[in-house]
This record gives C-alpha cells, structure tokens and sequence, in this order.
C-alpha cells in the first residue's frame, strides 16, 4: 500500500527515484525561534517570511532543510556562486503547493522552474556577524546570467508597533509572515534567537505516532492524528484535515506543522490545528 509520501509524489507526477531522493545527511542551517511582544528589537533587521521549500546551495548542490537532493535545471544552479547560500525556494505568495511540486520533482520541469526564486537571505560560510554577512549578499547577488536568485530586501526593525503594523501589511497582500535576525549573530547552526520568525499565530512542528480512527462522517478515515513534540509532550489534531488528507494521512513518523493559540497550564498547545506535512 502507498504511504502519504508516495501519494503525493505520484500526485505531483514524479516517478518514484529512490537513488536519486536519496536523503543525505542534512545541512547544518540556522532555525528560527519565535518572536513574542516585548523582546528587544535592538540590532534586528527584519523581511519577509517566504512560504516555500527551505533550500541550501553548497556551491555545487542544492539541498533541502532534510538533506534531500533538489535536481533543479543546470540552467538555474550553473551560474549560482560556488559559495553556500541559505534561502527560501519559493513560487510566490499562497503558491506553496507550487514551490513543492517543483522542488520534489525528480524530472525538472523547465516552466515549473522559470516560476521559481531562490530568496538567499544568508551566507553561511561567510566570515563575519549578520550585518556584515548581509554587506556581502548585497555584493553578490544579483547575478545577471541568474536573476531567480535574489538578496532578501532587509530593512533595521525599530518598534513592536511598526513591527506589527509591517505584519498585518504582509499578511493582507498574502504574505506568511516576517523574520528577524539579529545583526551582530553569528551563523550558528542551531535554534535560537538570533533568528526569530513573527507571524499572526503560533505555529511548531510534531511527530505523528498514531491515526485515530474517525467517528460519524469521518467513520472510513482518520479522525485525528496522535502526535509528539520534541520534548515528548503528546496531543491529538483533528482539526484542519482535508478529506483527501483523512484518507491518506501523514504517515506515521513524519513531522507535520501546525497552529495553535497559546498554550495551556501544563504546556500543551491550545486550539491546535493541522496545517501540513513539514516539508524537506
């Protein structure tokens, strides 16, 4: 039987490849915390939050966030600089299905990736804090023979107000959210607040260990998934599932993304809601 990821392979027309989806070990990224009203905004510079497929060049390769081989068209990756770049493999706002399907592809599809961009917001290798890093990326990119690769517009935040005031501008034009990163930080391989992300509700990341079987209308499909946090916290989401998505669940082991509101006096997230299979 296909498990959810052959599923949604097959929907995107890929043919199963497993040398060449060969998960390799994956790269070290910085990850993002999660801003709360209050903390200093000191030092932060501050831009958008792309809705795409987290992409990792090393100067030859791209790669997602898991170590998975992107086989993007040597038109895209040849003029790229040999030097590792971090960013966001995106299709544009509210096209994430998009940015997916044509990252996964195992046989890029040359009109899917004239869609795509690569938003490089940092260069890893490079020698120095974040605002001298990012002097660097202004340098670089762009590059004539790859205008898809782009320096992420950054701007210095300033207040909580003119924060939100940017995030309810963003969100409206359909934008995800917005990213933080402080300008003195380092980049280190690890969450932390040196990068935080600001977005209109809480959202993290679980494992599924267990499909409840569905009551009533959902009798033939999963009612709701049993997942586990990282620091082995377990609750149930129900809500958010598609029909399509109770009938080929996220497979057991997978990391799924979800929102909720706050948490609860013993930690668990409150109105917790599905939202997707974490991709890469």
């Amino acid at each position: 039987m296909l498990n959810r990821r052959s599923l949604l392979l097959a929907a995107f027309g890929v043919i199963a490849a497993p040398a060449a989806w060969a998960r390799e070990a994956a790269p070290s990224l910085m990850l993002a915390d999660v801003y709360r009203p209050g903390m200093s905004l000191a030092d932060y510079w501050v831009s958008e939050k792309y809705d795409g497929v987290r992409g990792y060049w090393d100067g030859k390769q791209l790669w997602t966030r898991g170590g998975e081989r992107v086989v993007a068209p040597a038109w895209f990756t040849t003029p790229l600089p040999r030097q590792p770049l971090d960013g966001e493999l995106w299709a544009g706002r509210g096209r994430f299905s998009h940015a997916v399907s044509t990252v996964r592809s195992q046989t890029p599809n040359d009109a899917a990736w004239h869609e795509m961009r690569f938003m490089v917001f940092d260069l890893p290798a490079q020698a120095g804090d974040f605002t001298t890093r990012l002097a660097a990326l202004r340098k670089l990119l762009p590059i004539t023979d790859a205008p898809w690769a782009v320096a992420v517009p950054q701007e210095r935040a300033t207040t909580h107000e003119d924060l939100q005031a940017l995030l309810d501008k963003t969100v409206k034009m359909g934008g995800e959210g917005l990213m933080l990163h402080r300008g003195s930080s380092s980049y280190r391989a690890e969450r932390n607040n040196d990068l935080l992300k600001v977005k209109p509700y809480d959202d993290a990341e679980a494992r599924v260990i267990e499909h409840v079987p569905g009551k009533g209308k959902h009798s033939a499909r999963v009612g709701a998934l049993v997942v586990e946090t990282a620091d082995g916290k377990r609750f149930k989401l129900g809500t958010g599932l598609t029909d399509a998505e109770r009938e080929n669940p996220p497979a057991i082991g997978s990391w799924v993304t979800y929102r909720y509101n706050g948490t609860t006096a013993k930690g668990l997230p409150r109105f917790a809601r599905f939202m997707r299979v974490r991709e890469g």
